[in-house]
């Protein structure tokens, strides 16, 4: 009755939770729910164990003074060709690394720059500027209490914005409406994002192969042709895949898609998460606000939706209040999975004389999840803290386990080799969000209900909100 061959562990090698369905292994109940599994495999193994899920061998390092052996082994802990199979299938372009695309790879790394130091400022400038606009498209009529639903409204503002800062404005009569139909289709297509991830063929998933096409094709050159003031970034990569003759038309559109899901994928929901806290806890929310107020009245900005505010990047740095509530959502509601790859059967050097066994082809991973709902680390994981991330009204960077200096305390973009290069982009445009919002508007909930984190993206980043919650807004006086 055997249809597998016992996995026999190497000397060296860590223990192997294998699961008693072949092929499967432990998926099914990792899959439920992947912080308390782990949890429980550290209780009862200890910080590095192996676990067999759906025919991958993942070898888990739980202590987060190791994550730093991991993260500088980039040479035989690789991620890129991982990545690369993951989102060519995802988003249906063909994988990078085929030696077709010689160099595309790295080409389109480098143009990362344009989402740093000061293309990062035009960048954001305009990102400010298009948040404006669109508040003041959607809510400059809010004189009375406008009632709506929170992540739906955070997913249209966010998603309009950010389209218009990346791809550029459609200029038809109907604008906002071609974005919104661009953008209820990423929705469907979003929702199976996590299955798709999990290699579930597409063909199984219902109308997502149709709606992924529809969306691709928006992308197409012809179309974005008519897009007007595109940023940098999108345009840099455009003129890359026009040196590659062997990528069709739509291989390329398909690239553009999923860079805009990378844009938005993650950011949406964080804006959320973001939004429902500060409103969740009146005096975060009286902090925030009083520092975005101050910092108004100091540079002489008037507000209101009339108005245009300027931040530079200084200024929203120096945000310390909504920086560090950004910051505590995010330790809360982000889940991803840090992998790599063992390029060579070999021995991972760690900390105090340990070492790990890997085989060619083992996956290893670092789960950010467990550090950042550490009770050693964080008092109250559990509890949302506005100020979790100020000491004596400066940022605080320093977090102690074990009565010892953490490197790593908030990893919600990933680690090293394998982090979001979008991330500094993203926290401006969350930051921005918040502060428009709350500068112009008063804004409270309507129900009393807590919103939970749906699991169903446990590893893939934020964490969806299981439900949706009303909220209403109207201009301040």
């Amino acid at each position: 009755f055997f249809f597998f061959s016992v996995f026999h562990r190497k000397t060296g090698e860590p223990p192997l939770i294998n699961g008693w369905i072949p092929y499967l292994g432990k998926a099914l109940i990792f899959r439920k729910d992947a912080f308390k599994f782990l949890l429980d495999q550290q209780k009862k193994l200890g910080d590095i164990f192996t676990v067999h899920i759906a025919g991958r061998y993942i070898t888990f390092i739980m202590d987060p003074f190791q994550y730093v052996y991991v993260i500088r082994n980039s040479k035989q802990l690789e991620f890129h060709e991982f990545a690369d199979k993951m989102a060519s299938k995802t988003f249906d372009y063909p994988a990078l690394s085929k030696g077709k695309f010689p160099d595309l790879k790295e080409n389109l790394h480098r143009i990362y720059q344009y989402l740093q130091g000061k293309p990062l400022d035009i960048i954001s400038d305009h990102m400010m500027k298009n948040l404006q606009d669109v508040f003041e498209w959607k809510c400059s009529q809010a004189t009375d209490w406008e009632t709506e639903k929170m992540y739906k409204f955070c997913c249209s503002v966010m998603f309009e914005a950010s389209f218009v800062t990346l791809y550029g404005r459609v200029p038809a009569a109907d604008g906002h409406k071609v974005i919104s139909e661009i953008r209820d289709k990423f929705i469907k297509f979003d929702a199976s994002f996590p299955y798709l991830a999990a290699n579930i063929p597409i063909e199984l998933l219902g109308a997502t192969k149709k709606v992924r096409k529809e969306l691709i094709h928006h992308f197409l050159l012809q179309n974005m042709t008519k897009w007007l003031g595109g940023s940098k970034v999108v345009q840099a990569r455009q003129d890359i895949f026009e040196k590659y003759e062997l990528l069709g038309d739509y291989d390329k559109a398909a690239h553009h898609f999923a860079f805009l899901w990378a844009s938005v994928g993650n950011t949406i929901p964080a804006t959320f998460w973001a939004m429902y806290y500060l409103l969740r806890h009146p005096e975060a929310l009286a902090a925030v606000r009083d520092e975005i107020d101050h910092l108004l009245q100091s540079t002489g900005q008037k507000r209101g939706p009339t108005y245009n505010i300027h931040l530079t990047r200084e200024q929203l740095d120096n945000l310390v209040y909504l920086e560090s509530a950004l910051n505590e959502s995010l330790r809360m509601c982000s889940s991803s999975m840090n992998i790599r790859i063992s390029q060579e059967d070999f021995v991972l050097k760690l900390e105090g004389n340990q070492e790990v066994g890997l085989r060619k082809g083992d996956w290893i991973a670092l789960y950010p999840q467990i550090l950042h709902m550490d009770p050693e680390v964080y008092e109250d994981p559990k509890e949302y803290k506005f100020d979790r991330y100020i000491e004596n009204g400066k940022k605080k960077t320093t977090f102690y386990k074990a009565g010892r200096k953490l490197k790593y305390f908030l990893m919600p973009f990933g680690s090293g080799i394998s982090m979001c290069p979008g991330r500094f982009l993203a926290m401006n445009e969350m930051k921005m969000f918040l502060f428009i919002l709350l500068a112009h508007f008063n804004v409270e909930l309507v129900e009393n209900k807590a919103v939970r984190l749906d699991n169903s993206r446990m590893g893939l980043g934020i964490l969806l909100p299981d439900a949706d919650i009303a909220f209403r807004y109207k201009l301040r006086s």
